[in-house]
């Protein structure tokens, strides 16, 4: 096992990858009575054609999170239950790229913990339960695709991509889900729940090597061949299409857009952090900019900017309520042309830095921000732990930069969610 200890974090990480190629990793925070324990699967909604054995597969979108759903199913009842009567508080969530299975508790940590591993990693599917699941799920698509924040979003990713399974919602949709049987289940979870594509994060004041016990213990290896997921050829950097509009009953308009940008490396954390400063210097909230939209009456304390990377596509994203969408997006392109022009002042990015670094060490009092960013982190390369010292190399012309490269026209798309009667 490696100990690894982060000074300027206070913090000390614990990390092994087992025998049975799961990867451990332990955040020790002694005294603390809180536990948090957070199993991912490097498996997620965009991942719906993969490569096996040479082969390309296909299965119907939302199958990574119809099996979310139907792995709490166990012979001898429901692992939610049996984990709530151990004092813990389960859930679990499917994002584009990532599923997740966690808890937290302050007490019967370990046997928790051997029942997280256990359920994960045993998949017990019958016809009739599969059968029944997809009118939950049903119902669950449909009650998501009336909240207009859910739309406006899903709506931005299908005019920004032409092709990259991110435009895809990861529940699938109603016709989709139907096509799901217990057997395509039991294939996705032997092509993807295999211990080396998977990650255990815990922190709290555990012990490392009785984590590590368990682990082995519960956890058995899954043999088979390593599966090459297929997201399709490379996107051009141009948005697919300008503009998406929709119309619901909704008071007021309310928007996102978004610049395309190249996807990170494998590996690479400075191209995230970068994007993360170069957005708030664009309209964060202590922006020049963020300051004369707020005085203008043209956004409220909905708007936000922030700066996603993940599995081949990558993008800067703002919005929220307004008035007028159109005029906002059209300020955020003439401030990114002003500062391609005029740069942007030294003091004003320093500030910018220290703000975005202090927002990160800020988050680490979260017990699952940690598990959840080592987790990310892990599945694309890198320690999350080690930004303190990246931050540091970062530079007034790399936010430049990025946002002369990525801020035009040409990569924008602006998904707007009208009033009834509006369009």
């Amino acid at each position: 096992m490696k100990i690894t200890q982060f000074p300027r974090l206070n913090e000390t990480c614990c990390y092994e990858r087992l025998e049975n190629g799961l990867s451990v990793y332990v955040t020790l925070r002694p005294g603390y009575q809180k536990a948090y324990a957070f199993l991912a699967v490097n498996y997620g909604g965009m991942d719906f054609r993969y490569r096996l054995d040479g082969q390309l597969r296909e299965t119907p979108p939302g199958v990574a999170h119809y099996l979310e759903h139907k792995m709490f199913d166990l012979p001898q009842g429901n692992a939610l239950q049996i984990l709530s009567a151990g004092g813990a508080f389960p859930n679990a969530f499917t994002s584009s790229s990532m599923t997740a299975y966690h808890f937290e508790c302050t007490e019967h940590f370990y046997s928790n913990l051997r029942t997280l591993l256990s359920f994960v990693t045993t998949p017990y599917f019958t016809p009739e339960s599969v059968a029944k699941e997809q009118g939950i799920i049903g119902q669950e698509i449909q009650m998501v695709s009336d909240r207009p924040q859910w739309r406006v979003y899903s709506n931005l990713l299908q005019a920004l991509y032409d092709h990259h399974p991110v435009r895809v919602p990861v529940a699938g949709s109603a016709e989709s889900i139907s096509h799901i049987t217990a057997e395509t289940l039991y294939d996705c979870h032997r092509a993807f729940y295999r211990p080396e594509n998977m990650v255990l994060c815990v922190t709290g004041d555990v012990d490392p090597e009785r984590v590590m016990a368990v682990a082995r213990m519960v956890v058995s290896p899954v043999k088979g061949p390593a599966v090459e997921k297929d997201h399709g050829a490379p996107e051009a950097m141009e948005a697919a299409r300008a503009e998406q509009i929709e119309t619901m009953p909704v008071s007021a308009p309310t928007f996102l857009s978004a610049f395309k940008a190249e996807p990170s490396a494998p590996g690479d954390q400075m191209q995230r952090l970068i994007g993360d400063v170069a957005g708030d210097l664009l309209c964060g909230t202590s922006s020049p900019l963020y300051q004369r939209l707020y005085e203008k009456g043209l956004i409220n304390q909905s708007f936000g900017v922030s700066y996603e990377d993940q599995s081949g596509t990558a993008f800067l994203l703002f919005g929220g309520d307004s008035p007028d969408p159109d005029a906002v997006t059209a300020e955020i392109l003439e401030e990114g042309q002003r500062i391609r022009r005029e740069g942007l002042p030294e003091d004003r990015f320093r500030r910018c830095l220290k703000a975005c670094y202090g927002s990160r060490i800020r988050a680490l009092n979260s017990f699952e921000h940690c598990c959840v960013q080592l987790a990310r982190a892990h599945f694309h390369g890198y320690h999350y732990y080690r930004f303190p010292e990246l931050y540091e190399g970062i530079t007034k012309t790399d936010a430049e930069a990025f946002l002369d490269r990525v801020v035009t026209r040409e990569r924008m798309a602006v998904s707007k969610i009208l009033p009834l009667g509006n369009h």
